[in-house]
């Protein structure tokens, strides 16, 4: 199953080994070998670097890792493909533009006829490959995009998106497996489901924790890091913890909103 990696912090920053730890997930210490992707956003504007291939063989790690690509709000994900073949067009992270911003969505589950159960049209939002996952992604920003339109160039209020990307992801969640990452340039929104927990290598049980919660400084520590900037706070959010403890597992249902490293909303 697919895995996700979030960061929030207070000031810009370079992810340094954590991003090296999360791409091991990435077809060395686990079986997600079908892509990989991340998103480092600037402003309204995102950076976004996909490949097709495992993340534990790619160059560009150390590249990212070496080069001073910093950002406030990351998102990264590993791909192990279950709709969709393995391809650029069906790697996540997914964006789009809504409300003169760049939108991200990365998702990790598997959600059962989607198209069927959840049918929407929209000339705005449509999905260019084949996954589940950038479906839930186009059907989620359809439900948004009144709240933005309305605001003419502002960012909406907060519970009023909040409140959508909740009840969004209840429907998906009954469809199968629905963690995901969303950000919209001004929130990172993490929603924590149910996911597979495999055991050496081997595909094993699905259940809670979708999602785990973990502050940069104490995640740091156990990665035998400094982190890299003084005084930034930090939030990271992971499938599955880089390090033995620092991380609070998320309840299967629950929505968090965070900005500038710190959680600023959460339901239920």
């Amino acid at each position: 199953m697919c895995e996700l990696f979030g960061v929030s912090t207070s000031k810009p920053v370079r992810l340094y080994c954590s991003l090296e730890e999360f791409a091991k997930h990435g077809g060395r210490s686990h079986v997600n070998r079908s892509g990989w992707g991340v998103a480092y956003y600037e402003d309204n504007d995102v950076l976004l670097i996909r490949e097709a291939l495992p993340a534990s063989q790619s160059p560009w790690i150390e590249f990212l890792e070496t080069h001073g690509l910093t950002s406030q709000c990351i998102i990264s994900h590993v791909r192990y493909a279950t709709a969709g073949a393995p391809s650029i067009v069906n790697t996540h992270p997914f964006r789009r533009e809504l409300g003169g911003r760049m939108h991200v969505f990365a998702h990790n589950g598997s959600l059962e006829d989607i198209e069927t159960r959840l049918g929407f049209e929209s000339d705005e939002f449509r999905p260019v490959g084949q996954t589940d996952s950038e479906y839930a992604f186009c059907l989620m920003l359809q439900r948004l995009s009144p709240l933005w339109h309305r605001a003419g160039g502002s960012v909406p209020r907060l519970d009023e998106r909040l409140d959508v990307v909740s009840h969004t992801a209840a429907e998906l969640r009954r469809l199968g497996s629905a963690n995901f990452l969303y950000a919209d340039g001004d929130v990172l929104f993490a929603h924590a489901d149910k996911r597979r927990f495999d055991v050496d290598g081997k595909f094993g049980e699905i259940r809670p924790p979708g999602l785990c919660l973990g502050r940069t400084r104490e995640v740091a520590k156990g990665l035998d890091i400094s982190w890299p900037v003084a005084k930034t706070n930090g939030l990271m959010v992971a499938s599955v913890p880089l390090t033995s403890s620092g991380w609070t597992p998320l309840g299967e249902g629950t929505v968090i909103a965070l900005r500038d490293g710190e959680e600023i909303a959460r339901t239920p």
